[in-house]
């Protein structure tokens, strides 16, 4: 007997990328239902070979539900997963809002995969930020290894990470910039096509960016909270992944050769890395794949123990819909459900 899932935001980027990876994983459904607004019910959204439309949220009984793959924003988020909960479902959220709740477990697979144990408390599980995901996938090998004491990021991130609107905006900023036409930014602060923005989501006190923030808050509360880790979020004219800098101090000794083996061999991580034009990964090759693509990886000789990488992967897939579907795989394999279906 197999479990039935509900995606709420399935008309969306990242709803839509749920509903490929669980097909593409032959996750064990018997049902899965596509929900979304009032104003989407009706829309047809794709699972596999077949169709699926759209119900409405705000009526819909979960009572026999047993995993809902939650894409609909914090503020949807906060009004319904503890709904969902108190049904009986686990609730698997994509958006901001449960990551920084300390009853709710926020879940890596490839990095902390048994805290997922944690869920009982609220029945909700918190998926990262999508720079987040990629980032402590690879570094969670090498602070094994050598324990890492500060991370420096800088981030360069695709458009489809703010959402279906700000791709449409990049696409007619293009075009309009090819034919000589006026435009306007409207998802972004500023133009987006042939430029790059430092800034993603709003400015704190402090001068840093809620993503810079939302980067060192989980990497603490995903990996280790010992870790220091400064970043600079810039969002780049790419349709779909993210690319990020990074520079790792540890404090045991590790070469780039060691570091190279090491993640070749872990869960998650794909390198690519010979020292020759084109010996990388980009985000183009990392679309529509699921690994965290490791590349440039070399030693930094101004400061002890110390490597620079060059880290890639689809935004859409492992920062958000495919780390979602792990977490309800991880759920299913360590015994921690049953359908109730099956229960009853």
């Amino acid at each position: 007997m197999g479990y039935k899932v509900a995606v709420v935001g399935a008309t969306g980027n990242v709803g839509r990328a749920m509903m490929d990876v669980l097909d593409e994983r032959k996750f064990p459904a018997d049902e899965v239902v596509a929900l979304a607004s009032r104003r989407s019910q009706g829309t047809e959204v794709s699972y596999g070979d077949r169709t699926l439309k759209c119900k409405a949220l705000d009526n819909y009984d979960f009572s026999d539900v047993d995993i809902c793959l939650m894409s609909a924003g914090s503020t949807v988020s906060k009004e319904w997963s503890p709904k969902i909960a108190a049904k009986g479902a686990v609730v698997i959220d994509n958006s901001s809002c449960w990551r920084y709740d300390s009853d709710v477990p926020l879940i890596v697979p490839e990095v902390n995969a048994d805290a997922v144990a944690g869920f009982r408390k609220k029945g909700i599980i918190a998926n990262p930020n999508c720079s987040t995901a990629q980032l402590v996938v690879a570094l969670k090998p090498l602070h094994d290894k050598a324990k890492i004491k500060r991370v420096v990021v800088a981030t360069y991130q695709s458009v489809s990470g703010a959402g279906k609107e700000a791709m449409d905006e990049l696409f007619s900023q293009t075009k309009s910039v090819f034919s000589l036409e006026e435009f306007e930014a409207t998802k972004f602060p500023k133009r987006i096509a042939f430029n790059v923005i430092p800034q993603i989501d709003v400015f704190m006190e402090d001068g840093y960016t809620k993503e810079e923030w939302k980067m060192v808050a989980e990497t603490k509360k995903i990996l280790d909270p010992k870790i220091k880790l400064t970043a600079t979020c810039v969002r780049v004219p790419v349709f779909i992944g993210h690319s990020e800098a990074v520079n790792i101090e540890f404090e045991h000794p590790i070469t780039a050769d060691e570091a190279r083996n090491i993640l070749r061999n872990a869960p998650g991580c794909l390198v690519i890395d010979k020292h020759e034009p084109g010996g990388y990964a980009t985000p183009y090759e990392a679309a529509g794949e699921d690994a965290t693509y490791i590349s440039r990886i070399r030693e930094d000789g101004t400061v002890e123990n110390g490597l620079s990488l060059w880290c890639v992967s689809d935004n859409l897939r492992k920062g958000a819909a495919l780390n979602a579907v792990q977490i309800a795989e991880c759920l299913i394999n360590r015994k921690l459900i049953e359908a109730k279906r099956k229960a009853a």
